[in-house]
């Protein structure tokens, strides 16, 4: 459906590119900036309790590392980097660098709906934090600046969590926007099928109620003055029987046709194996015809199939309506790709006069067009007309 289609839309990260970096690297790219800013100020911070040292130094790089993973698993790297936090900042080395990677793991974490978590984390560092370092420093500090300083760090980390959770409620009222103008657009959709539906029942009630009745009658009609001249030994015109016969296939394809237009499709009488029925029935009619066939045959798509009857039976019928005495060729020819259909003959319905499409040649041409085929139409070689259709076969059954 189109809604699926519109959700299964392609957000494949791979085939992405942010600022000409393949978005597969993007969250290593990210962690290594975020290690070198770490170390970058943490060595130009002011002095702290204790020099920076390898120690300090693997804690500020492991927590930075570990954000390259905060979609994925948000709640492991909130933990790696509290805790890396919390070391750092207790043992007293300088700044408060170690904070950025808390930052980020914060922000992913309340993006990914785990408020209570994040929750945790903060009062883990505010207290943590505070009371740790008070005891590190065993009263060389006051500790109303220890406190000081950790509640100021307490809220950049809340003013982070605030800011995730207000991206989140954006984005969710985007989605859910979104989701409404998918729901409305399915709405009109439906509501035109519906139209459609009740436009096609329309039409086959008004078919059932105009061609059948006339052409009922011109069935009995015919099959009367059939009963009546055997019933007085009178010879049948020939062409009162093929009116009669024809009368009987058009009611069956009428049908056909009704019982397709109220379920929605195509005639399924229209088809290639009814190529010589349709032969044999405008043979009797005096029309001499002769089909060749070239290239592999092969299962159609059904879609082509009936294109392809439906071409074959209007160009033949144009050539029994305006050829006059005549003779026509049709061929069929089966390409990898492609199936070309040709009608000729040799009448002069046409000849060397401009053709004006009608009612079957316009239905013809719409029927290629639907397909994404081609067709010519016009005089043939000297004389007559020549239908030539082109059809690809890689199309929707």
């Amino acid at each position: 459906m189109a809604d699926d289609a519109r959700r299964g839309r392609s957000r494949t990260l791979s085939v992405r590119s942010i600022g000409g970096i393949p978005s597969t690297w993007r969250p290593a790219v990210e962690a290594a900036g975020l290690v070198v800013l770490v170390l970058a100020s943490a060595a130009t911070a002011p002095p702290g309790r204790v020099p920076l040292d390898l120690a300090g130094s693997l804690l500020l790089v492991t927590a930075a590392a570990v954000v390259s993973v905060r979609r994925r698993a948000p709640i492991l790297v909130l933990a790696v980097t509290t805790g890396c936090l919390l070391i750092y900042q207790v043992r007293g080395y300088p700044g408060v660098v170690a904070a950025l990677p808390v930052l980020v793991a914060l922000y992913a974490t309340v993006q990914a709906g785990r408020r209570r978590s994040a929750a945790v984390a903060v009062s883990v560092i505010l207290v943590g934090g505070f009371i740790g370092e008070r005891t590190v420093a065993a009263g060389g500090e006051a500790a109303s600046d220890a406190f000081q300083r950790w509640f100021l760090l307490i809220g950049w980390l809340v003013a982070s969590c605030v800011a995730a959770e207000l991206s989140r409620q954006r984005r969710r009222h985007l989605d859910l926007a979104e989701q409404r103008a998918i729901d409305a657009e399915r709405t009109r959709e439906e509501a035109a099928r519906r139209r459609a539906d009740e436009e096609r029942l329309r039409i086959a009630r008004e078919l059932h109620d105009s061609l059948t009745h006339c052409i009922s009658i011109i069935n009995v009609q015919a099959g009367v003055a059939v009963h009546l001249s055997r019933k007085h030994g009178q010879p049948v015109p020939e062409a009162l029987v093929i009116i009669q016969k024809a009368s009987q296939e058009a009611m069956r394809e009428l049908r056909a046709t009704l019982n397709v237009l109220r379920a929605a499709g195509d005639s399924p009488g229209a088809s290639l194996d009814r190529l010589d029925d349709l032969v044999h029935d405008l043979q009797a009619t005096g029309l001499a015809i002769t089909v060749t066939v070239t290239g592999r045959l092969r299962e159609l798509p059904t879609p082509v199939d009936r294109a392809a009857f439906r071409i074959i039976q209007e160009a033949l019928t144009n050539v029994t309506r305006h050829a006059g005495p005549a003779t026509a060729v049709v061929g069929l020819r089966y390409h990898e790709h492609e199936l070309v259909i040709q009608v000729d003959d040799d009448g002069h319905g046409h000849a060397g006069a401009e053709v004006v499409p009608g009612v079957g040649l316009t239905g013809m041409r719409e029927r290629v067009t639907a397909l994404g085929g081609s067709l010519d139409i016009g005089s043939g070689e000297g004389r007559g007309f020549s239908v030539r259709a082109t059809l690809p076969l890689a199309v929707a059954a």
